[in-house]
């Protein structure tokens, strides 16, 4: 009866025992709760940081967009350049051309002889269109 006895009756230190677990659960319960709220941190962080990165992707591809708009306008002035310089050097070696013809004097043959209704030469035709 004595085995009865004490298997009824619980020890002092199995209650010890069960709190030190208790307070140990606890222990890891708040530890686990707080490098979750940590972790909740450094994702909201890390979110942030990302939300930062997009507007920032989205700006740097608008510049971008605009510096390729910008590049296409300077191309196209400097092909209108070069056109415009093409154009003053035709002009110019035209400008040669005139004062050659101009200054040299003309060795074209004189007109020829105009014949009038008598059929006579005359030698210089007459304008009667008035």
């Amino acid at each position: 009866m004595a085995i009865e006895a004490s298997a009824g009756l619980a020890s002092p230190g199995a209650g010890l025992w069960a709190q030190i677990q208790q307070q140990q659960a606890q222990k890891n319960a708040d530890q686990a709760r707080q490098q979750a709220r940590a972790l909740q941190a450094q994702a909201r962080q890390a979110q942030t940081a990302a939300d930062r990165a997009q507007e920032n992707a989205r700006l740097l591809q608008s510049k971008s967009s605009q510096a390729q708009v910008n590049a296409d306008h300077a191309q196209r002035g400097v092909q209108a350049m070069k056109s415009l310089k093409q154009i003053q050097q035709g002009i110019g070696e035209l400008r040669s051309q005139i004062a050659e013809a101009v200054q040299t004097p003309s060795s074209a043959q004189p007109s020829p002889p105009v014949v009038n209704s008598s059929g006579q030469m005359t030698g210089t035709q007459v304008n009667v269109t008035a």
